[in-house]
């Protein structure tokens, strides 16, 4: 088992995305995504500025390509629907759709230019490979807890980390299983006068 850490520089709930059930990475840290196995952990600190606080932190329960990511029924929800008011319809990350000529199409979504697309996000998104997925996280946003001194070493910059002694993947498991699953409270970009970061619809 690996243990992946980085900063998550916007959590707007977009990547990852903690609702409906799961949590996606889908778009962003395609190195990550690229490497990442199933069993692994990977961890998402705020940046130093607001106190490399835990964001959130998933076990890789599931790693599917893209266009499985699309069709799969599992993550319908999870496509950006911009003809629904509350964000947790509009912060989707399901945005690749396969074309009958083999590529994808980048849909309307928090990584696009509007109803246009943005090459620069869309070919590092797609570089990943990989769509991460959990159904064994903990997603805090706006009450990001503070790390265990005991755990300071995975705080990282730029990039990622991923190369920890058993001890430091010990701990970290130590700590994690004390922490309440699900999500606990919406990203740290939200509106505060929308609650429906609380769905459990599936």
């Amino acid at each position: 088992m690996k243990l992946y850490s980085y900063v998550v520089t916007h959590d707007t709930g977009f990547s990852p995305n903690p609702f409906w059930g799961y949590c996606t990475l889908a778009d962003c840290k395609p190195a990550i995504r690229r490497t990442a196995s199933v069993g692994d952990w990977i961890v998402g600190f705020s940046p130093k500025a607001r106190g490399n606080r835990i964001i959130y932190a998933m076990k890789v329960d599931e790693i599917i390509s893209y266009a499985e990511y699309y069709r799969d029924r599992r993550f319908s929800k999870k496509i950006p629907d911009y003809n629904k008011g509350p964000v947790v319809y509009k912060c989707g990350d399901n945005i690749y759709k396969l074309t009958p000529y083999g590529d994808f199409q980048q849909l309307h979504s928090m990584h696009s230019n509007g109803i246009n697309e943005n090459p620069k996000t869309k070919a590092h998104d797609l570089g990943g490979k990989n769509v991460l997925i959990s159904e064994n996280f903990c997603y805090f946003g706006q009450k990001a807890p503070s790390l265990p001194r005991t755990l300071n070493i995975l705080k990282v910059g730029r990039a990622h980390k991923n190369r920890f002694s058993s001890k430091v993947i010990s701990d970290f498991m130590e700590f994690i299983s004390t922490q309440k699953y699900g999500v606990n409270a919406p990203p740290t970009t939200w509106p505060r006068d929308d609650d429906s970061w609380k769905t459990v619809e599936l």
